[in-house]
């Protein structure tokens, strides 16, 4: 007799398409800096500033999303965001003004897309306990592929067609991407009359740190220390990660790097991020998930440090492979502690309230790093400061408590 797949890993599957589409369409903007920097002619840290924006209202909108979600699961919830999503892109497409590309872009795309993150990463958490971490990383890992696809194919129809034509064409493959992939989506085993990880029932001899162990309502988890230190370990690394995403390309290419090449580092950075999830993701649900980060956020410092230093195409090229290794592997541990510590009854709420500090961070890096290039005409100053919040970011996760006593 076939044995039954635990429906657990249709969810994972689902969950990884949804992320790679949004994030391949929302992590390609370094595709079109340039040219919409041209089209409204904006300087960089104006250009910047609509990523910025987006990034920033993803916290709001996640906040929303992630309750919803909670509330009457992620099935009917991602499909109206699928829904606004293409509408935004499509309209980006049409734009004729600044207002317009900020109103369709920053708030509209926010809306449609910013809370996908904290609804699938949290649907992902409530089907798996002993591979949360392999799970999470596996469904993280669609946000890198979906722009190694995306972004290189971005870059191919700016140069052929325009990029009005790109956001137009990435409306449609929304729509027709997240609308239906949505109806697999179920928010809890129960709903397949099974259990976490796919078992019948819990077994008495159920360690005591299981899910139904150290549930945290929102409130409680608000009034923890592991709570503050959850948000800057997410603004740390949101503000490293976006500075490099809005502002590698743009520095490659001041130092004579075709458009095609310097996009082609993005996809270089998320591609060898694919196999760090997955690895990390396995390593980190045998040991210590706090240890596995530190040592990928130290390894980050250093690469920031070495891309003050890059204007060669090698070192643009060793500090992609680096430091997407590092992002990678720096991801599942931390998003499955967030269930470990807090539980999984509100989940999607506490992880919606930290996607603030993410929105915060996202909409600081990329800012920074424009109005640092404006006032002295280079990044050295910017990519040195990302080296050290990450350093940052090692010293709040080593503060991290998993013993419940928070």
């Amino acid at each position: 007799m076939i044995k039954r797949i635990f429906y657990g890993w249709v969810i994972v599957a689902s969950c990884t398409l949804l992320l790679a589409t949004t994030y391949g369409i929302s992590f390609s903007f370094s595709v079109f800096f340039s040219s919409l920097q041209d089209e409204f002619t904006w300087n960089r840290a104006t250009t910047s500033s609509l990523f910025s924006l987006y990034l920033l209202l993803t916290g709001v909108f996640s906040i929303i999303g992630g309750r919803f979600s909670d509330k009457y699961g992620p099935k009917v919830v991602i499909m109206v965001l699928g829904a606004i999503s293409g509408l935004s892109l499509v309209l980006t497409s049409k734009v004729e003004s600044p207002w317009q590309l900020f109103l369709t872009y920053s708030v509209m795309l926010s809306l449609g897309a910013g809370a996908m993150y904290i609804i699938v990463m949290s649907t992902g958490s409530r089907w798996f306990f002993k591979k949360r971490a392999t799970a999470l990383g596996i469904i993280g890992a669609g946000a890198n592929l979906g722009t190694v696809i995306i972004a290189p194919v971005c870059a191919w129809m700016i140069h052929t067609y325009h990029w009005r034509s790109a956001y137009l064409i990435m409306g449609i493959v929304a729509w027709l991407i997240i609308v239906p992939v949505s109806l697999l989506l179920k928010k809890d085993p129960s709903e397949t009359g099974a259990n976490i990880d796919g078992n019948p029932v819990l077994r008495e001899t159920e360690p005591a740190n299981t899910p139904a162990a150290g549930e945290f309502s929102l409130r409680e988890s608000l009034i923890t220390r592991n709570f503050w230190l959850f948000f800057l370990i997410w603004f740390s690394y949101s503000f490293c990660l976006h500075l490099v995403i809005s502002h590698m390309v743009p520095r490659a290419e001041d130092t004579g790097m075709t458009p095609i090449r310097a996009a082609a580092l993005l996809s270089l950075l998320q591609a060898v991020a694919i196999p760090s999830r997955l690895v990390a993701g396995f390593i980190a649900d045998k040991v210590d998930k706090r240890k596995i980060a530190i040592v990928f956020a130290l390894v980050i410092t250093l690469a920031m440090f070495w891309l003050v230093a890059a204007d060669t195409a090698w070192m643009f090229y060793l500090f992609a492979v680096i430091y997407g290794l590092s992002y990678g592997g720096i991801d599942p541990p931390v998003i499955a502690l967030v269930g470990d510590v807090f539980g999984l009854r509100k989940v999607g709420e506490i992880m919606g309230i930290l996607m603030i500090s993410w929105g915060l961070g996202s909409a600081t890096g990329p800012y920074i790093g424009g109005l640092i290039f404006d006032y002295t005409g280079g990044y050295h100053l910017a990519f040195f400061s990302g080296g050290l919040i990450m350093a940052l970011f090692a010293i709040f996760m080593s503060g991290v408590r998993t013993d419940k006593k928070l």
